[in-house]
Order: structure tokens, then C-alpha cells, then sequence
């Protein structure tokens, strides 16, 4: 009997011991499988933004049990290439960076990107924040289809001790930046000015305000059409002119090195002026540049386009057509208040969102940027983003081969010509 009863408590004991596994099994299979993931692509591998949305996604996910941000990340080019690959696939990320202009349009006529009307209008409080100039380049067809997270222009950064020391001021010609160049050359200085153009979107920052200077606005506006485009003014040709004659202050290196490296040259103080984004300013300050001030683009000689224009743009968060509704509140989290305050505290970039960028997270040079930013009545877009993808490409290849000597202007011209007539007649018959 007792025999009888000792094999009847253990087999209990082992039935409830299977159970209580099993069921932790259980819980275990159906906490994995309640687990939501949200795919993140953006195009910053570096710092300080690599460990700025390291962090960001961290406290997403300490604050959301049951979210696991998948994030990727590429740099510039390759970002370009592998969402466009994304694009083409029909896998695209559930939130993920964009420019503006050109590139987000191209997004967009994939018909694979969700357009956000709807949030803007469910929920004011945040979308209100939002400086209304910095929608403009992601707005088609009267519909919204991504939020900014960074606002940013282009200006000339100069050494104030260099420039005192031999009694130069800021120019507001091209004349006289040429002066400026001569001056400080014949004092000492191998390349008075220098961009890294290994990376050809610095090529294309260069020629947009020369172009925009130089050809009339009715017919820039019709070549950045690809519908439309021929680029047969003569000004992109003396614009090109115009290129080769500043690289040629910046010496035979400026085609193998890229713009990082040219920047550190510039905080080491051994080149006195360079073409900066206001958003690089907080490099600047925590790699302790000497003492430096800005000045816009200088107005062309007989420019029959626009003068005294400040290039710019916005970049931002899109959300692919199939996002969850998690990763719309992930969206919603990357440009709220807090996260925007913290972005340009950490990464020295400028919040679109009215009442982020103050003395308490940023320097005097990024508050002075935003301001400008703000106050600005008219920006042109990165020239890269403003013109197709292809004719872009031609044009910064193009750049790159005038300096090292590989093609004439003639023969770059001539190419981009062909390229913008082969997007045409790809309009034309469809």
C-alpha cells in the first residue's frame, strides 16, 4: 500500500513538473512570437549621429517591452544605392531617412511610400512644431510624406585670425573672393581653400549656387525637371568654368581625399576657408577649429539667375506603405520634443521644431544657423536632390573628371546633355 502510494505521489510530482515546464515553454514561444520588429535604415554609421540613434533606439525599447528595432545603416552613397534597391525589390524599411526634392520624389513614384496627411491632422500638438518652410521638399501633389528630423544650408566658413592678419574682410563678389585666394596664397597659404571631392556630393554642393547664380530661374526650373530638361545654357558651362578655376586654389590632392579629412584640415588651421553645412559647426567646435565666421555665397559675374541664395535642405523620416501602427509610433518618437532637443544637443544639427535649439543644446554658431535658416525667405535644394538621379550623376562624375584633367568641360557637358535628353524621351513615350 505504501509502495502503491509513494508511485502515485512521484508520477503527480512529474506530471506537474512537465506542466509548469510546458507552460513556460509556452509563455516563452508566445512572448517571442508577440514580439514586434521594426526595421530602422538610416545613413549614419559614424558619430556622433551613430551613437545618438544607438541611444535613441535603446530607450525606445526600454520603454516599449515588446518592440525590437531592427536598425541598419550605410553611409551617403551606398545609402543611396541600397534604398533604391529596396525600392526596386518592394522590401523597403519600415522607417528610414530620405532627402529632399528629387531624391524623395523618386521615392514617392514608387507609389511605396505612405503619405502622412492623416497623422498631421490626428494629431496637432505634434505636427504643429514643425517650421512650415521645411515641408516644401516633401510635399507632392499636395500630399505630405515624411516629417524632418534636421534643417541645414550651406555657407563659407573662414579663419578670423588669418583673414585679420592680412586685413581682408568677408566678400560679397566672386571678384573678390578671387582676391581673398590670391591674398592668402601669396602669404603662405598652399591651398587657401579646399573641399575633399573624392566624395562627388561635394562637387554638386559647389556647382548649385553657381548654376542657380548663372542661369535664368524659369530655365533651371524647367532642366531639374527630367520631363523637361535639356541643360543647353550656356551659363552651366562657364558655371563649370567657374569650378575649375576655385579647385584650382585647392591643389592636386583635393580629388583623392575625402570631405571629412578636408574639414580636419580646416580645424587644424591649415586651410583658412571652406564650404561647410551649418550642421557640421558642432564638428568644428569639439575638434576646437580656430576662431571662425561665415559669409553666403558671393554673387557671379554676370549671373542672369538668382544672387545672394542660400542652399539648403531638410532631410527626413519616412515611413514605407505597409508600416505597422508600432512603427508609425516609432516614427511619431523619432521628431517629438525630447528627441529633437536631444538631437541637436548631441549631434550639433538643427531642429526643424520651433523651441528645441536654445543655449542649452547648442553653440552660439548653430543658434546664429538656425536663425538664418529660419529668416530665410528662399532656399535652393542640394543640387544632387534638385535634378534627376542620373543627370546628378553626370554632372558630379562630370566635376570630378575637370579636375584631375580626364575630360573637358565640352565633354561633360555634352554627357549631361545626353543623359538629360534620354530621361526626356523616356517621358516622351511612355
Amino acid at each position: 500500500m505504501k509502495k502503491s502510494i509513494t508511485l502515485f505521489v512521484f508520477l503527480t510530482l512529474c506530471t506537474v513538473c512537465l506542466f509548469a515546464n510546458g507552460q513556460k515553454e509556452s509563455e516563452k514561444n508566445s512572448s517571442a512570437s508577440s514580439t514586434t520588429v521594426i526595421k530602422f535604415f538610416h545613413r549614419w554609421p559614424n558619430d556622433p549621429k551613430f551613437t545618438y540613434f544607438k541611444k535613441l533606439v535603446a530607450s525606445y525599447e526600454a520603454g516599449h517591452p515588446g518592440i525590437k528595432i531592427q536598425m541598419d545603416y550605410v553611409l551617403n552613397d551606398s545609402y543611396k544605392e541600397k534604398i533604391r534597391a529596396e525600392v526596386t525589390s518592394g522590401d523597403l524599411p519600415d522607417v528610414f531617412c530620405s532627402w529632399s526634392d528629387s531624391f524623395a520624389r523618386n521615392l514617392v513614384e514608387s507609389g511605396q511610400i505612405r503619405q502622412i496627411n492623416d497623422l498631421i491632422e490626428k494629431d496637432k500638438a505634434w505636427s504643429s512644431r514643425v517650421l512650415p518652410s521645411q515641408l516644401k521638399g516633401f510635399t507632392f501633389n499636395g500630399k505630405l510624406y515624411a516629417m524632418p528630423m534636421m534643417m541645414d544650408a550651406k555657407v563659407f566658413v573662414y579663419n578670423k585670425a588669418a583673414f585679420e592678419k592680412y586685413g581682408l574682410t568677408p566678400p560679397k563678389t566672386y571678384d573678390e573672393l578671387i582676391h581673398i585666394l590670391d591674398v592668402l596664397k601669396k602669404n603662405g597659404y598652399k591651398m587657401p581653400i579646399f573641399e575633399g571631392f573624392s566624395d562627388p556630393w561635394t562637387v554638386s554642393h559647389y556647382l548649385g549656387p553657381i548654376f542657380y547664380s548663372l542661369v535664368p530661374e524659369e530655365k533651371s526650373l524647367k532642366d531639374y525637371d527630367p520631363k523637361t530638361g535639356t541643360f543647353t545654357d550656356p551659363g552651366y558651362k562657364k558655371g563649370f568654368e567657374y569650378f575649375k578655376q576655385l579647385a584650382g586654389y585647392m591643389g592636386d590632392q583635393c580629388v583623392s581625399i575625402g570631405h571629412e579629412e578636408a574639414r580636419s584640415m580646416f580645424s587644424s588651421g591649415e586651410v583658412p576657408v571652406m564650404f561647410l553645412e551649418t550642421a557640421e559647426f558642432k564638428l568644428l567646435d569639439n575638434a576646437n577649429a580656430p576662431d571662425y565666421g561665415t559669409f553666403g555665397f558671393p554673387v557671379m559675374p554676370d549671373g542672369k539667375g538668382r544672387s545672394g541664395i542660400l542652399m539648403g535642405a531638410p532631410e527626413g523620416w519616412m515611413l514605407s506603405k505597409n508600416a505597422s501602427r508600432e512603427a508609425i509610433e516609432f516614427f511619431k518618437f523619432l521628431v517629438n520634443d525630447e528627441s529633437m532637443k536631444a538631437f541637436t544637443r548631441d549631434t550639433g544639427e538643427i531642429s526643424p521644431y520651433k523651441g528645441t535649439v536654445d543655449s542649452s543644446n547648442a553653440s552660439v554658431h548653430t543658434i546664429a544657423a538656425a536663425k538664418l535658416i529660419e529668416q530665410t525667405s528662399y532656399m535652393i535644394p542640394w543640387f544632387d536632390n534638385a535634378v534627376d538621379l542620373s543627370v546628378g550623376d553626370a554632372f558630379m562624375r562630370g566635376g570630378q573628371a575637370i579636375i584631375s584633367g580626364d575630360k573637358t568641360i565640352d565633354q561633360v557637358v555634352a554627357e549631361v546633355q545626353k543623359t538629360a535628353d534620354g530621361l526626356r524621351n523616356k517621358y516622351v513615350n511612355k
